[in-house]
């Protein structure tokens, strides 16, 4: 890991966004001499922007929105590096430009090396064509032979799982078949550089770990390097070399993944009183489903930010469905102040006949976490909605903290002299009792000898 295989040098991307005041701006009345005014400057301007090359915007006002800004950043041949940062951060966009999907406003980047990318579910694939057909596409886009493809063929079939629907075209497969076989792709074919976005969280846990494990293997016998954006915080603590943190389309800091990881926690603590609520302009979401409100709080009790071990815990999510849909998924990751998740739950864990019904509007669920688990210190819930095994609408990482006050299974006197947790990362107290096999054996033992 000596040269640079990718060296980023400042690098920037605007984009250009049109608002219309239109009838519903606050505008109640408007002259005919204004709105006369108002179009003939809107023309001159998209005349310019047409004679300069420029991007046409649709709108009566134009605002510059950065998504990256100056970014500058080396990744050595071999290594891991991660991405993380909250929606928006521009992540994504980074990814773009570096699989030379987008091009960058300003700055440059040099990459020293072939680039498979896995973006998003069916990015590089033809719809009509079949699975084998899409194989030796995305190979001939890397510029590999057919030989070359050939050779790696069965290694790609068998890692993804799809030797059934092999013959079949693309289109007709689900988003978890997409992405196995996207990534087998990408992961096989050789590139010197693999660059993976979130897309991995589709999908089941069981090829997840393999493609981390593949993704390890890459890099660390074939050295390769691999560069993915991921909301799985242990993952990059224990797989990356080194982590990157973007916000607002800036590096906040680099290095060593765990410290980056505890930077990013502590940023996005952005409420610790139990509770944290959006309006409907800024709610995460698509047009389906948008998430209102999350909070912590124990029973009987209003939104906390300290709560007691003693008491049951409740997470309650708030949000507003467009309509009855089916096969919603709602839940949340429970994280320490070091990133572990301690705790992964969906409503859909339950049997589907117990799946709560969504209604059409605003909805509120209320998961419980029963008293006497979490141990002593501080915990971050993560809102997740999503179509089940199908994709993401909100993942969203640590939007609220609450701390934990150990109350049950010690003694006052223990609890006032220490203020350490009970060794690991929960504190259930669990049931013990003599086993009636081992008392009839010690009886056999101690009695007299006949």
């Amino acid at each position: 890991m000596s040269d640079p295989i990718i060296t980023v040098e400042n690098l920037s991307k605007r984009y250009l966004v049109g608002h219309s005041s239109g009838e519903g701006g606050s505008d109640r009345y408007t002259a005919l001499r204004d709105v006369i005014a108002r179009e003939a400057r809107n023309f001159a301007r998209k005349a310019v922007d047409v004679f300069r090359g420029r991007q046409v915007i649709e709108g009566d006002e134009i605002e510059e929105f950065w998504a990256l800004k100056n970014v500058s950043f080396e990744v050595k041949r071999g290594e891991i590096v991660g991405i993380i940062g909250r929606n928006g951060a521009g992540k994504s966009t980074l990814l773009k430009i570096l699989s030379r999907i987008t091009e960058p406003t300003d700055g440059r980047v040099l990459l020293r090396g072939r680039v498979a990318s896995l973006l998003e579910v069916g990015t590089g694939f033809h719809p009509e064509l079949t699975g084998r057909e899409n194989i030796f596409l995305n190979g001939a886009i890397l510029g590999m032979r057919q030989r070359e493809i050939r050779k790696k063929f069965d290694e790609i079939v068998a890692f993804a799982e799809v030797e059934r629907f092999l013959d079949t075209p693309v289109k007709r497969y689900s988003s978890g078949m997409y992405v196995r076989l996207a990534f087998s792709i990408a992961a096989h074919l050789e590139p010197e550089i693999l660059v993976v976005d979130e897309v991995l969280a589709v999908g089941d846990v069981n090829f997840q770990k393999k493609s981390l494990g593949k993704m390890h293997t890459v890099a660390a016998e074939e050295n390769r390097t691999v560069l993915f954006v991921s909301h799985n915080l242990p993952a990059v603590q224990s797989m990356c070399d080194r982590a990157i943190l973007l916000d607002s389309g800036a590096i906040v800091t680099q290095g060593a993944p765990r410290s980056v990881v505890k930077r990013y926690l502590a940023q996005a603590q952005s409420s610790s009183n139990g509770e944290r609520v959006w309006s409907r302009d800024t709610a995460p979401g698509n047009e389906s489903v948008t998430l209102m409100a999350v909070r912590v709080f124990s029973s009987e009790s209003e939104p906390s930010g300290t709560l007691d071990s003693d008491q049951d815990v409740y997470v309650e999510l708030d949000f507003i469905a467009k309509g009855k849909i089916h096969n919603l998924c709602i839940g949340f990751d429970l994280t320490n102040s070091e990133g572990v998740t301690l705790v992964r739950t969906y409503q859909t864990d339950l049997p589907p006949e117990r799946w709560l019904p969504v209604q059409s509007g605003w909805n509120r669920w209320r998961c419980k976490i029963p008293k006497g688990l979490l141990n002593q210190g501080d915990f971050l819930v993560s809102p997740r909605i999503g179509i089940f095994n199908v994709s993401w609408i909100v993942h969203e990482d640590a939007v609220l903290q609450f701390r934990v006050n150990l109350r049950h299974g010690v003694s006052p006197l223990w609890h006032a002299l220490s203020e350490a947790n009970h060794p690991g990362l929960i504190a259930p107290i669990l049931d013990w009792s003599e086993s009636q096999f081992a008392s009839q054996k010690a009886a056999v033992h101690l009695s007299p000898t006949q």
